[in-house]
């Protein structure tokens, strides 16, 4: 059951019941604004992937800037998005289990649709459910361009399995999913450049030997928020597939630029508000944001803006914070405002977001935007 709302549009900022999962619009639209004038400057397509935001509300704010569809993991994610009028959806992930297929399926009378395959069985599954439904799917190839995780390998595997695409009806082959997830979170500049020139050399090889064959790869997709210059760079993608970076998270920010500093280009825009509920010990303050408020897969929340205070620990309904002295003097019902560790699964605790305008110290709410694809696992 979704729960009731944490505030009500007009209230200020520091009327947010907590723990709420709070966006800064000003730092948001900034954020998809940066990410649409790259995309113009360079003249490719950015896709993002709505696996972070799980939210109709912000795909069609990324899509009012230019961005040509969204990417999802689930069904049940694009379905959500395309019941809501979004009719450009990626899944980029396989589908196995008739039901699911079926369900994809299905949503191809509505939208765009497409998915991926790593296996000539998936690919039969596909076929069948889209003769079915009378519809069309397009099928990207995965390949494993150095993550470990699913993906055909690239060249010669790959390009076999897009004919047995291209051979079967109801489907049509859109090209190569090639999304390196683990360079993402490299913290070395060069570190994470080296392994995505190292990705596009599969990429390449592929390409060449589906262009050999007379395949036309209309689509080579993939790069994250802490990559998608580089793919950018080799040329080779032409399709971005970034998530996070419309809300940032502290986890991201520990990547390193050039120069060696930990800077994003992005902003910080997703806060989990909290308040605190126990001073009961000098230098210790409990705040009643834990697990249950913030994924700590990634490494534990960071307090912003008291940059000496530390989120020390977690429990189901509690974090404790360490005091620095600019946060010595926090009391009893104080607000404290804290970036999550990895935003995607934080997303997916919470039922609404509280979009404030004006900033988090004297901003007011300005909209309520349920977490519409909360919990679409399948």
């Amino acid at each position: 059951m979704t729960s009731l709302p944490p505030a009500r549009v007009g209230d200020a900022a520091a009327e947010i019941d907590t723990p709420a999962l709070v966006i800064d619009l000003d730092a948001f639209e900034r954020n998809l604004d940066r990410m649409a004038k790259f995309a113009h400057d360079t003249g490719i397509r950015v896709r993002p992937h709505a696996k972070t935001h799980k939210s109709p509300a912000v795909a069609r704010a990324q899509m009012h800037r230019g961005a040509v569809g969204q990417c999802c993991q689930k069904v049940g994610e694009a379905e959500v998005l395309v019941h809501a009028g979004i009719e450009n959806v990626l899944v980029s992930n396989q589908v196995v289990g008739a039901s699911k297929v079926a369900r994809l399926a299905a949503l191809a009378r509505r939208a765009w649709i497409g998915v991926c395959a790593d296996d000539a069985e998936q690919v039969r599954a596909y076929g069948e459910a889209a003769r079915r439904a009378q519809v069309d799917l397009h099928v990207l190839v995965e390949i494993d361009v150095g993550a470990a995780r699913c993906g055909v390998a690239p060249g010669a595997p790959a390009v076999e399995l897009a004919k047995v695409i291209a051979d079967t009806p109801g489907l049509s082959f859109e090209g190569l999913q090639a999304y390196h997830g683990s360079a993402q979170h490299i913290r070395g500049h060069r570190e994470r450049r080296a392994a995505i020139q190292t990705a596009g050399q599969g990429v390449q090889a592929t390409a060449e030997k589906l262009g050999a064959a007379g395949l036309d790869c209309r689509t080579i997709g993939g790069a994250g928020t802490g990559s998608f210059r580089f793919e950018t760079e080799t040329g080779l993608w032409n399709e971005l597939q970034p998530g996070s970076y419309c809300f940032m998270d502290a986890d991201y920010g520990r990547n390193l630029d050039e120069g060696g500093e930990e800077r994003s280009e992005f902003e910080n825009a997703l806060f989990v508000a909290s308040t605190v509920m126990s001073v009961s010990a000098p230098g210790r303050a409990v705040v009643d944001a834990g697990h249950k408020a913030s994924a700590v897969d990634s490494g534990l929340p960071r307090v912003w803006r008291l940059t000496d205070t530390d989120y020390v620990s977690a429990s189901d309904e509690h974090g404790k914070l360490s005091l620095g002295k600019s946060a010595r003097r926090l009391g009893l019902g104080d607000r404290v405002w804290l970036v999550p560790g990895h935003v995607d699964p934080t997303v997916n605790l919470h039922d609404w977001y509280v979009g404030v305008r004006g900033g988090l110290d004297d901003g007011v709410v300005e909209c309520l935007w349920p977490v519409a694809a909360r919990g679409a696992l399948t």
